[in-house]
């Protein structure tokens, strides 16, 4: 999933209440990071997240608030199962109600996401995976001329050379970038520093 984090250290916090139905879940109740990233924790929000058309929606609402017409609109899907899925996104404490207009022959309600980007909880029950699999469904097939790098290292690095490079990707990615459909095409960035597992070979004994 794009703009969701690896774990970050956090103070350890009750469960979060459950919202009542169709209902936005207090700010105040939430756990956030120094940035006011919201931080994903509960049971609840990762099950929200791990539905494709979720996620997908998610991502759409990255670019600007928009009502559930819109949100059919580009995701080509039907207005009543849009509304569904975002009373889920809602329940999860992921999606809030921002703004009502009125128009002609009713009204109509826009939705935002409540942080920019999310982070993992340290202690949730998901790990690494999580993002790799939300990466991997929506990744598009590399068109000729477009840039699509995927590349795999392996690198022997002591405690502190590690944090040292995890601090730089950190901040690679929390980078600004435009979330604007006008500005250019969505790409996705996927940044992972993990312990491998590649046995080491023995001393070279020979003369």
């Amino acid at each position: 999933m794009a703009d969701t984090q690896p774990p970050e250290p956090m103070p350890t916090t009750s469960p979060m209440p459950t919202p009542a139905r169709g209902s936005d879940t207090d700010p105040d109740e939430q756990l956030r990071d120094d940035e006011g990233h919201l931080v994903l924790r509960s049971p609840e929000q990762f099950k929200a997240l791990g539905h494709p058309l979720r996620h997908r929606m998610v991502n759409v609402l990255r670019q600007r608030p928009a009502t559930l017409r819109q949100l059919a609109q580009a995701l080509e899907m039907s207005k009543g199962t849009i509304g569904y899925h975002v009373r889920v996104l809602r329940e999860a404490g992921l999606v809030r109600l921002t703004e009502t207009r009125q128009v002609r022959g009713g009204t109509e309600q826009y939705f935002a996401l409540v942080s920019p980007s999310f982070k993992l909880h340290q202690d949730a029950e998901v790990g690494p995976e999580f993002l790799i699999n939300a990466a991997l469904g929506e990744m598009l097939p590399p068109q000729p001329g477009q840039a699509s790098p995927t590349m795999l290292r392996h690198l022997w690095l002591t405690d502190a050379e590690a944090h040292a490079l995890a601090t730089r990707l950190r901040e690679l990615t929390a980078e600004p970038h435009p979330a604007d459909p006008a500005h250019g095409r969505a790409y996705g960035l996927l940044v992972s520093l993990f312990r491998a597992d590649v046995p080491n070979l023995p001393p070279d004994d020979a003369p």
